[in-house]
């Protein structure tokens, strides 16, 4: 059987290892907030860095995509057309 020194010396072994725990999620958390706020600054600095240079930048023109020609193509003479059952 144990002894109460032993148990005492096991209960503060735990007690110790709880602690360092505690203090170890603290410190994570305390990192994993300060990367996320990090992240959103940068976010947030680039958004507007991207806003100022496309106010400044002249604007782009688009070249209009060809209009779809509206008539129908004559079928190939090999292909097959699909019959309903």
């Amino acid at each position: 059987m144990s002894t109460a020194a032993e148990l005492q010396a096991n209960a503060e072994a735990k007690f110790k290892r709880k602690e360092l725990q505690r203090l170890d999620g603290c410190a994570a958390m305390a990192e994993y907030d300060a990367a996320s706020r990090a992240t959103i600054e940068k976010t947030a600095r680039l958004r507007a860095l991207r806003l100022s240079q496309a106010e400044r930048a002249p604007p782009v023109a688009t070249a209009k995509a060809p209009a779809k020609s509206k008539t129908k193509r004559p079928a190939k003479a090999g292909a097959r057309r699909a019959v309903a059952v």
